[in-house]
Formats: structure tokens, sequence, C-alpha cells
């Protein structure tokens, strides 16, 4: 008999938003840029995102896999207030009846603004409940791209996503090893950032940094 569950915490800190990083796994991302000048003219626009991928595996559903793979594009605004968020759950089954479950999800969010207030959570958790022998995996990946004025993904770039997007489809259900999955994940979380980063580099510059910044958590049973 297994048990595995890891406490999950988040720490807000106070940045605006850094060139990609690759966070390590077991970091959960919580980012806040600096707080954002009051509007000139109109309200203030705040950008809210959530998106949450939850699969869970028993006795009476073996295998359970799913994925999300969502594009927000707020335009400019003045806060954003962003969420991604994956779980995974196998219980009750047993080395000689194994569960497999996976939940793997990708949030793209773009907006534009000189000082956005910015806050942003990436988590993800994997758990086994009595599952001896099974694998359970839960990725969450948070790409958010800054940039002064309003970025648009143009068609060829939707289509490199939409590539990604049918990839990521396949993975999730096919039936590689948790460890490769994991692998093969991460290789196409870097192919969406390379995307992103590419349309960046084309977007019409301002005075502000244009970034795109890449939140990383997996949790998995088992850990490798």
């Amino acid at each position: 008999m297994s048990s595995h569950r890891k406490p999950r915490t988040s720490t807000p800190f106070t940045r605006r938003a850094v060139r990609v990083g690759l966070f390590a796994a077991g970091v959960a991302g919580v980012a806040t840029a600096v707080p954002a000048q009051a509007a000139s003219n109109g309200p203030a626009k705040v950008a809210v995102a959530s998106d949450h991928v939850f699969s869970r595996a028993n006795q009476l559903d073996h295998t359970e896999a799913k994925d999300s793979f969502t594009i927000r594009q707020y335009g400019k605004v003045s806060a954003a207030n962003v969420r991604n968020q994956a779980n995974a759950v196998s219980s009750g089954c047993s080395a000689d009846d194994a569960c497999r479950s996976v939940a793997l999800s990708f949030q793209i969010v773009t907006f534009a603004g000189e000082q956005t207030r910015l806050n942003a959570v990436n988590l993800s958790d994997a758990a086994n409940k009595s599952c001896t022998g099974c694998q359970t995996l839960a990725g969450a990946y948070q790409f958010v791209v800054s940039t002064p004025t309003p970025l648009t993904l143009d068609s060829a770039h939707r289509r490199q996503l939409a590539d990604i997007h049918r990839r990521l489809d396949a993975l999730t259900r096919s039936k590689v090893p948790a460890a490769d999955l994991r692998a093969q994940a991460d290789g196409l979380a870097a192919e969406v950032n390379a995307v992103l980063k590419d349309a960046v580099d084309n977007a019409p510059k301002g005075d502000a940094q244009q970034d795109v910044t890449m939140r990383r958590h997996l949790d998995g049973w088992p850990p490798r």
C-alpha cells in the first residue's frame, strides 16, 4: 500500500515579468508585478483567467487522461489575475491491477501595459491513495506574455501552437511511462515557449520591456 501527497504552498513576491525561466519541479510559481498607475481615461481593465484540469483513476475506471491547452489574449490591462492548475488522483488499485491518471494543463496568457499588476499562480498535485504500482502525473505549464502594446498572434504562430496542442493530446492519452511522459511534456512546453518568443520578437516595440515568462510545475508518482 502506498500513499503519496505533497503539501502545496504559494508565496507571493513582487516583480515585473522576467525573461523566460524554467522553474524546477516542485516549486509552485506565484508572481506579482509592480502596481499599475491609475488609468487616466475610463475604468481600469482587469484580466482574469483560470484553467483547471482534474483526472481520477480507480477500480471502476483504471485509466483517465485529460489535458487543456488554452490561449487567452487580453490586450491592454492595468491588472491580470491568472491561475493554472492540474490535479491527478489514483486510488484503490493494486500492483496487479494498476491505475493510470494523467492531467496536463497548458495556459497561455497575453496582455499589454507598461506597469501592469500581475498575480500569477501555477500549481499541480498528484496523489496516490492506496494505489500500489499506479502511475499518476499532474503537470501545469503557464506562459505569460507581457508587451507594451497589445499582441495578436498571427495565423502562422497559431498554426504552430495548434500542432503542439494536437501532439499534447496524443501524449496525454499515450501509454508511455511516467518518466518519459514528463520529458516529452517538457519538450512540448519548450516548443510553446519558442513560438511565443518568436511572436514577441516580431511584435511592435515600445518603451517597456517585452517578456515571455514560463512557469512549470510537475508532480507525479512514481517520482522519476
